[in-house]
C-alpha cells in the first residue's frame, strides 16, 4: 500500500484533488468521475515511473531471476583439505565451501570441535562419493592440557567443576601417567559428544541436565609425548600447562585425555586448546583456510586442494590398467585380481582415476566408478 500511495501522489497534479472537492452538483459527479479515471491513469503511470525510479519491482509480479553462476570445479571435484579456524563447526565450514564454490555438494569426512584448528577434509562434487572409502583411522594432534582443574565438557568452553592446586606435580610423575594412557587403552569419551545414548546425542542429555554415562571403548594412542611444560601461578592456585602432541586412532577424545591424566595425577585436567595436524595422508600441508580459498576463488586460481585424480592417488594403492579395462570398469565391468589387498585406485594409461577395486575370489569388482561411462 505504501508503494501505491506516493505513486499516486507523485501522478495526479494537486489541482485535480481542488476540483473535486468544490464540485457540489451532480454534474460534479461526471467530473469527479471523469478526474477518477485521470487520476487512476496517472496512478498507474505513476507506479510504473516509481517503481521503474527505485528499480523495483511492482506487487504481485515476479523480480528478474537471477543468474545462477556455474560451480568453479568439473562435475568430478576433488578434496578441500581445509585449515579450520577455532569457533567454527564443521557445518559452518560445509557452508561456507558451499557458497565459495557455488555448488551444494559439498560433504565432510569427520567433524572437528568447535574450539580445536586444523585438518578438516572436505569432498566437492563427485568426489563426495570418496569420502565414505577414505581410510582415515589415524589422526594426529598437538594440545595443551591444563592440570589442576576440571570442567563439565573436559574443555576450556564448558563450566569450572572442581580446581586444585597442581604446582607440587614433578615431571617424573606426570610422564609415568601419561605412560598409562598410551598404547592400547580403554576411554570413557567425553560426556559431552556426538556419541548416540538411546538414539540422542549425548551432549543434548548432557545439557538438558541428564547424568549421562558412557561405556568405555578400545582405542589406541600410539604417540602422546610432552613437549613443554608451563607452570602458571594465578595467585589462588597453580596450574601446569602441559603442551601435547598426540597420534591416535579414529574414536579417541583428546579431551578424555586431558580429563584422565588429571584424574590419574589426583589434580584434574581439561584441554585449552586443540589443533589437528593430520587426518590420515591429509595434513596441514595440504590444508588452506577458507580465507586463502576465498582469495583463490576472487583471483580465479584453482580452489581444490586436490583434484579428484590427485586425491584418489594420495589416498589409495593405484593399479596401472589399460584402456580397454578401463572401458570395462566405465560399463560397470569387472577385472582379474593381481593380488592387492583392500581398497585400491584404477588409473588409466593418462593417469585418470576410473575406479576404487576391491578384490575377492577371481575378480576386482569396483566399490566405486569415479568415471563412469555417461559422465
Amino acid at each position: 500500500m505504501g508503494q501505491e500511495s506516493t505513486a499516486v501522489q507523485a501522478g495526479v497534479p494537486a489541482e485535480s484533488g481542488t476540483g473535486i472537492a468544490s464540485s457540489g452538483s451532480a454534474a460534479s459527479g461526471t467530473v469527479a468521475s471523469g478526474v477518477g479515471s485521470e487520476a487512476a491513469g496517472s496512478e498507474a503511470a505513476g507506479t510504473a515511473e516509481g517503481t521503474a525510479a527505485r528499480g523495483g519491482k511492482r506487487r504481485g509480479q515476479p523480480g528478474p531471476k537471477r543468474e545462477k553462476l556455474p560451480p568453479l570445479v568439473d562435475a568430478f571435484g576433488g578434496l578441500l583439505i581445509v585449515d579450520k579456524e577455532g569457533g567454527w563447526t564443521s557445518h559452518d565450514v560445509v557452508a561456507k565451501s558451499r557458497r565459495l564454490l557455488r555448488t551444494k555438494k559439498v560433504g565432510h569426512a569427520g567433524t572437528l570441535d568447535p574450539m580445536a584448528t586444523g585438518v578438516l577434509v572436505l569432498g566437492v562434487e563427485r568426489a563426495t562419493k570418496l569420502l565414505g572409502q577414505l581410510i582415515l583411522t589415524t589422526k594426529s594432534y598437538t594440545a595443551t592440557i591444563r592440570l589442576g582443574q576440571s570442567t563439565i565438557t573436559d574443555d576450556a568452553e564448558g563450566e569450572v567443576t572442581a580446581t586444585t592446586a597442581a604446582g607440587h606435580l614433578a615431571d617424573a610423575d606426570i610422564a609415568a601417567r601419561v605412560a598409562e594412557l598410551t598404547g592400547d587403552i580403554q576411554q570413557v569419551p567425553a560426556t559431552v559428544s556426538a556419541i548416540k545414548v538411546n538414539g540422542e546425542r549425548a551432549y543434548a542429555r548432557a545439557r538438558a541436565g541428564e547424568e549421562v554415562e558412557l561405556a568405555a571403548r578400545p582405542v589406541t594412542v600410539s604417540r602422546f609425548d610432552i613437549l613443554a611444560r608451563r607452570d602458571i601461578d594465578t595467585g589462588d592456585t597453580h596450574f601446569v600447562d602441559l603442551d601435547v602432541a598426540v597420534d591416535c586412532s579414529s574414536g579417541t577424545y583428546i579431551r578424555a585425555l586431558a580429563r584422565d591424566l588429571g584424574e590419574k595425577l589426583g589434580v584434574g585436567g581439561h584441554l585449552t586448546a586443540l589443533r589437528r595436524t593430520a587426518v590420515g595422508p591429509f595434513t596441514l600441508d595440504h590444508a588452506r583456510t577458507l580465507d586463502q580459498v576465498e582469495a583463490a576463488a576472487a583471483a580465479g586460481e584453482p580452489v581444490l586442494n586436490l583434484d579428484i585424480d590427485a586425491a584418489v592417488r594420495t589416498a589409495f594403492a593405484v593399479r596401472d590398467i589399460t584402456e580397454t579395462q578401463a572401458n570395462d570398469l566405465r560399463n560397470g565391468r569387472w577385472l582379474e585380481p593381481v593380488g592387492l589387498p583392500g581398497v585400491y585406485a584404477a588409473l588409466d594409461p593418462s593417469g585418470h582415476a576410473i575406479a576404487l577395486l576391491q578384490e575377492s575370489g577371481k575378480r576386482a569388482s569396483s566399490v566405486m566408478v569415479v568415471r563412469p561411462a555417461n559422465l
